[in-house]
């Protein structure tokens, strides 16, 4: 009991492990997106949170252009599921209002209304063409990338371990040599399997998101006209501009979301464990020759009449 009494406070002091805060943080953050599917929140704390899930959206694709290797990043796929679920609790809780109060905060009401011009034809275009990009384009490609990563992933580690094993016999590397190499193999191999069933969280999302779309608006228009007392007209325009204000919202960190996960699974890890910037740009110049044609062929293109 004593020693209990003085390990909580030294942990009430800060002399507990950085690594145990971190955990505190990732459940309480967890235990507050689980709690935004059932407990109503004010207007200004919905802007708030989804400003933050853009946020994170942006600091998660920056991150995956700067890491040196995809084990870099190996808790991209636990990342995945939980933004996902933030995003999603995001759109029950911007749903609720919307049908409850015909409001959903200034940042969806500015993307329905000054983005796309107050026209919700405009927006739900813009809103297909955003869902169109992210499910057929990216997120189908990237979920097969990952799925064939996985499975060459695992069909070579039997492999790859009798190269280690028989280094280590050569004396080529030590045992630590062979354990590290052996502990990069367990993590590819765990990476790439994670990453295979993450991206279903990405296309799930998606379709969620079409989904939702279609209720908020079937659904809306219904209250409007026969709970508020509002005239059809009336009610289409204001439920179809605040919930594709609402899709545009949660459309855009999903997609950025999309591309992080499709960088991230079609990233080759260089010698030099450099940036995706340094790898394009480095092995884009080592070809001048290629960028010599193509410049006198565009040059060519520009004397044609109409041509820039």
């Amino acid at each position: 009991m004593k020693q209990l009494l003085e390990k909580a406070q030294s942990f009430a002091k800060g002399g507990g492990k950085p690594r145990n805060f971190s955990d505190i943080y990732i459940a309480a953050i967890i235990v507050c997106v689980i709690s935004l599917l059932v407990v109503p929140v004010p207007s200004w704390l919905l802007d708030t949170l989804i400003a933050v899930n853009l946020m994170i959206s942006m600091i998660l694709l920056m991150m995956a252009i700067y890491m040196p290797g995809i084990l870099a990043f190996s808790t991209f796929p636990s990342i995945l599921l939980i933004t996902t679920l933030f995003r999603l609790a995001i759109n029950i809780t911007s749903t609720r209002m919307i049908l409850m109060d015909a409001s959903a905060g200034e940042i969806i009401f500015t993307f329905g209304n000054f983005v796309v011009g107050g026209n919700f034809v405009v927006g739900t275009v813009l809103f297909l063409i955003l869902l169109i990009i992210q499910f057929i384009v990216i997120t189908k490609g990237a979920e097969r990338v990952a799925e064939v990563a996985a499975r060459f992933t695992l069909d070579a580690m039997p492999g790859k371990q009798m190269s280690i094993d028989a280094d280590m016999r050569a004396n080529v590397i030590d045992i630590r040599e062979a354990q590290r190499r052996r502990g990069i193999l367990e993590k590819e191999s765990q990476l790439f399997g994670a990453m295979d069933g993450a991206m279903k969280f990405v296309k799930g999302d998606a379709i969620a998101s079409l989904i939702i779309v279609a209720i908020n608006i079937t659904a809306g228009i219904c209250i409007g006209v026969a709970q508020k007392g509002m005239e059809f007209g009336t009610a289409v325009t204001t439920y179809s501009i605040l919930t594709i204000g609402d899709g545009l919202v949660s459309q855009i960190p999903a997609l950025l979301i999309s591309i992080t996960a499709g960088m991230i699974t079609t990233r080759v890890s260089s010698e030099e464990r450099a940036g995706l910037g340094t790898d394009i740009f480095k092995q884009i110049f080592a070809i001048p020759k290629a960028l010599v044609i193509g410049g006198v062929v565009l040059a060519g293109f520009a004397l044609v009449p109409g041509f820039p």
